[in-house]
């Protein structure tokens, strides 16, 4: 669950900043800064009406104990969203979500609760990151030719698995490169952008999952 909250997060990518861009109020004040930078890709995502992006997810375990990479590609159209990576799908049309897993064939679907305190593409038009996180920006560094702006977020919440997310914003395309999460059990999850196209046809069938496309599925209703 928390690799499919932080993933559709951070592949969102300028859609969560919209969130996150925003005064804190009460909590405090966050770096003006970041908040320059963060306006300013939510101001592009605003603009565009799909996003196909590529990915690689790269985890690693605490002291080094487990290294994985995985590959994968997001779609999003609005608040609809879809996720392919090996031997898993998630789906969401704002209303139903699918999970599908290869291995035992099977799929488990839920109703997008619209209260709940999860992170999904539908709220990340909302100040819902505002209300979890502050952030400031740390800095510029080179990686691949690009010039990055990296803005460290801490969640409110101290209770919270997850201790520290780091973003890198490419600084000319004023697009998402990079996001690493930390988590307090050592566990580091980093997920590239490694492809990006905008306003590219997509259709809404992307976001419905088809049983008759996997034949044999087991289908978890959770409704």
């Amino acid at each position: 669950m928390m690799k499919k909250i932080v993933l559709v997060g951070m592949l969102m990518g300028g859609v969560v900043l919209s969130g996150m861009a925003q005064t804190r109020g009460s909590l405090g004040q966050n770096d003006p800064k970041a908040k320059t930078v963060l306006d300013n890709v939510s101001k592009k995502f605003q603009t565009l009406k799909t996003v196909v992006a590529n990915f690689v997810l790269k985890v690693q375990g605490g002291n080094n104990s487990v290294s994985d990479s995985k590959k994968g590609t997001v779609y999003l159209k609005g608040s609809k969203y879809k996720v392919s990576m090996e031997g898993q799908e998630i789906i969401s049309d704002n209303k139903t979500s699918w999970t599908y897993a290869k291995d035992v064939n099977e799929v488990t679907i839920n109703n997008v609760d619209q209260s709940a305190t999860t992170i999904t593409p539908a709220k990340l038009f909302t100040n819902f990151y505002d209300k979890d996180f502050l952030y400031r920006l740390e800095g510029e560094s080179t990686e691949k030719g690009k010039t990055l702006q990296n803005i460290e977020m801490t969640p409110t919440d101290k209770s919270k698995n997850i201790f520290k997310v780091v973003l890198s914003v490419d600084k000319k395309n004023q697009n998402i490169a990079k996001m690493k999460v930390f988590e307090k059990n050592g566990n580091q999850y980093t997920y590239e952008i490694t492809s990006f196209t905008p306003n590219t046809a997509v259709t809404d069938a992307t976001f419905t999952f088809d049983p008759k496309k996997y034949p044999g599925v087991e289908v978890v209703d959770l409704r």
